[in-house]
């Protein structure tokens, strides 16, 4: 049942505003996730400033308002393209896909589909498993944030960043409004919620290339076996999902098979479905993570010069007025969300990776499509660098091709140079190898098509005159044979290798232990509402809120501020006696327990000194303890228990 409300959430408005301005068949199907987030990027904004609360019912007008204005707008744009152009019908694929070929992509999704499944459950060690990340109890304590105040607007949210009142304050959050919708609907707790749109999103992204492929007319067979790989591929979603975890911006490098599906329709054009997606999509990918903007605008560079160059068909006088539209309606719709965005973007910008590879070493790793990788994905990396050859032998699809040298490239250069050009260039990426190399194996699963296709029909005509059997069957064997070779080489697609990249975070501590997890629970049941507990910010109890609902006066790894209540606590805590200044905070912060974890979020985390060295004495009672964490009720602090609270426990084990 969870499951199930978490890919509602995430399809259900997506298909309603899709369908309601023309978009049809695997595009719509494909698009449903991306819309989605466009509508709720949109709603952040304009429901917060109108003072509507953030809830899912709010949310779901806000969605049928949007679905009805768009439908109106299609059907004015239809009426009027009937009166002025009379006979003219939309422009539909060329390439006609029957019965067959839509079930063997279907297959095809399915594969990919259960391939990620299988990681996913493998490798979270089970849905309701803390990801130790270092940016996850952000993300847990936004969505819960989001939830118990109706507000989702950047905004208003400074406060788990450790900067409460922070009116300029920004982060992208439409993975997270998203999310509280459904947090606490269903029986849907923190890590469930959080782990299950994992999966949605990595649902997605076989669908997506699917649609993508089949939009830019790649045989049937080609699409099938680009689907079935794009979750075999480690550097994307994989290590994205295991190291931060960079959950919204993964969900946004997901979107970009679907944007580019509807790109299609830019070439050929069906009343407003091309240019309104776009736009709604353009301002999901802003709410997502503000840098995929810059990579779906390079897409789009590509194909046009692929248009210019005369590789993809196009007639201006009929595709003028979408393309005109596209770019002012994705400007109208872009330009006010990116605009928050300039609070950080210096921030964003000067951070910087260290190399983690020579030159030749960042290319080798580029050619074989395993960046980031000990060892090189051989059984999917070999058919995919011949499939380029193929692309360009075949002229097929050849923005995609030039996507495969700027973002390979760009990694190749980041993961191995140091230079200001190499930085500035990647400035909106944090200047992380990392991220720019979960682009590339979206181009990877397009080659690896190619290759399929491209073998099967060799194989068809060689078999041809000693088999009589249709060329197409010959052509699916010859791709079956390919599936056997590969996916025996590569044991079931790599799911032995991707299961043991994404569980390096979803272990029982380091950073939350199942023991840890049992003191916030306690501490849930002996705190009243405003009352907010010391913690250290280097443990893993930065994330009490998100799984316990407790506030913590550290809510981040980073810690707050040293001229702020919270970080002077931080250092002078464990020297009450010795400190007035300590008292009168921790009273201005409602605080009477204080809670010292036994895990770290990585070795060389600061601890919150003033937390870690506190042992039991007059100033600090011990009121529970296990393996993972011990609890103090700080004496003298009794009158901060607001009404309703539980008085505390005597037993300082917890039983």
């Amino acid at each position: 049942m969870n499951v199930v409300l978490i890919l509602l959430a995430f399809w259900v408005p997506g298909l309603v505003f899709g369908a309601a301005i023309g978009l049809r068949g695997w595009t719509l199907a494909a698009a449903g996730p991306l819309l989605t987030f466009g509508v709720v990027a949109l709603g952040v904004p304009v429901l917060g400033d109108l003072g509507i609360r953030w809830n899912l019912l709010d949310v779901a007008l806000w969605t049928v308002l949007l679905a009805v204005v768009g439908f109106a707008l299609g059907f004015a744009v239809r009426r009027w393209t009937a009166r002025r152009h009379p006979g003219r019908e939309p422009q539909g694929l060329e390439r006609v896909y029957s019965v067959r070929d839509h079930v063997l992509m279907g297959l095809g999704v399915a594969v990919g589909m259960a391939v990620g499944t299988a990681v996913f459950f493998r490798g979270t060690n089970g849905i309701d498993r803390v990801q130790q990340g270092w940016d996850a109890p952000f993300h847990g304590n936004l969505v819960r944030w989001i939830a118990e105040h109706g507000d989702a607007r950047p905004s208003t949210v400074g406060t788990i960043a450790n900067l409460p009142n922070q009116a300029n304050y920004f982060y992208p959050d439409t993975y997270h409004a998203l999310l509280a919708l459904v947090f606490g609907k269903g029986g849907l707790t923190m890590m469930p919620t959080l782990n299950l749109a994992v999966l949605a999103v990595i649902l997605s992204v076989p669908l997506g290339v699917a649609a993508m492929c089949r939009a830019w007319h790649m045989p049937a067979l080609g699409v099938a076996a680009a689907a079935a790989v794009t979750t075999w591929f480690t550097a994307f979603p994989y290590d994205s999902l295991w190291r931060g975890p960079l959950w919204p911006y993964v969900a946004g490098v997901a979107m970009i098979p679907a944007m580019l599906a509807i790109a299609k329709l830019l070439l050929r054009p069906r009343g407003i479905a091309g240019p309104v997606a776009i736009s709604l999509g353009v301002a999901g990918l802003t709410g997502l993570h503000t840098s995929i903007v810059f990579v779906i605008a390079v897409y789009f560079i590509l194909i046009l010069i692929a248009v210019l160059l005369r590789w993809e068909k196009i007639e201006w006088r009929r595709s003028a007025p979408s393309l005109i539209a596209t770019v002012v309606l994705a400007a109208v719709l872009g330009v006010p969300l990116v605009l928050p965005s300039l609070y950080n973007a210096g921030g964003v910008t000067s951070a910087t990776w260290a190399s983690e590879a020579t030159v030749s070493g960042g290319l080798g790793e580029t050619i074989t499509f395993s960046p980031m990788a000990d060892f090189p994905q051989w059984w999917i990396g070999i058919p995919a660098i011949i499939g380029i050859f193929f692309m360009v032998r075949h002229r097929r699809m050849m923005w995609m091709v030039g996507a495969y040298v700027v973002f390979g490239g760009l990694f190749a250069a980041t993961v191995s140079l140091e230079t200001p050009l190499i930085h500035t260039l990647t400035g909106i990426f944090y200047n992380d190898h990392w991220r720019i190399a979960a682009l590339v194996p979206l181009v990877g699963s397009v080659a690896v098509g190619e290759f399929v296709h491209t073998f099967g029909s060799w194989f068809a005509r060689k078999a041809g005159s000693r088999v009589k059997l249709q060329p197409a069957t010959l052509a699916l064997l010859g791709a079956v044979l390919v599936a056997i070779v590969v996916g025996g080489l590569s044991r079931g697609g790599y799911i032995g290798r991707n299961t043991a990249r994404l569980e390096i975070n979803y272990g029982d501590g380091p950073t939350v232990s199942k023991a840890e997890e049992a003191a916030y629970q306690w501490l849930a049941q002996h705190t009243a509402p405003g009352e907010r507990v010391m913690n250290d910010k280097a443990d893993g109890s930065v994330w009490m809120y998100a799984l316990a609902g407790v506030t913590p006066v550290e809510w981040t790894f980073y810690g707050a501020e040293p001229d702020t209540e919270a970080g002077y606590l931080s250092v002078w805590l464990d020297d009450i006696d010795k400190y007035p200044q300590v008292r009168k905070d921790l009273t201005d912060l409602h605080v009477r327990y204080v809670i010292v974890g036994k895990g770290k979020a990585t070795p060389t985390a600061e601890e919150s000194v003033g937390v870690a060295d506190i042992v039991a004495g007059p100033d600090f009672h011990e009121v529970f303890h296990n393996d993972g964490a011990t609890i103090y009720q700080i004496e003298g602090q009794q009158g901060v228990i607001a009404a309703g609270a539980s008085p505390g426990s005597a037993d300082p084990h917890g039983q």
